[in-house]
């Protein structure tokens, strides 16, 4: 089965060797027919701590690495 990869926004930097990243998404709400948007916080792995908040990141799903992270930061998404 192939790993989940998702695209986000570093909101944190500030922990040791983790980032906190937001993914947003966008759906047609069922009832309303409204398009609607949602995020999402994902603790992300990222071992040389080169990542800073705003930067835009591809994260990568892997086996836990402690409670909350279940993420790893693959690379730079595109800044557009």
């Amino acid at each position: 089965m192939p790993k989940r990869i998702l695209q986000g926004v570093v909101v944190s930097d500030k922990n040791d060797k983790t980032v906190v990243v937001r993914v947003d998404r966008r759906f047609t709400h069922p009832l309303l027919n409204k398009v609607v948007r949602r995020s999402k916080r994902y603790q992300a792995h990222d071992e040389s701590n080169q990542h800073k908040v705003g930067d835009q990141v591809r994260i990568e799903e892997c086996p836990p690495m402690s409670k909350m992270k279940r993420w790893t930061v693959i690379s730079e998404g595109s800044t557009t």
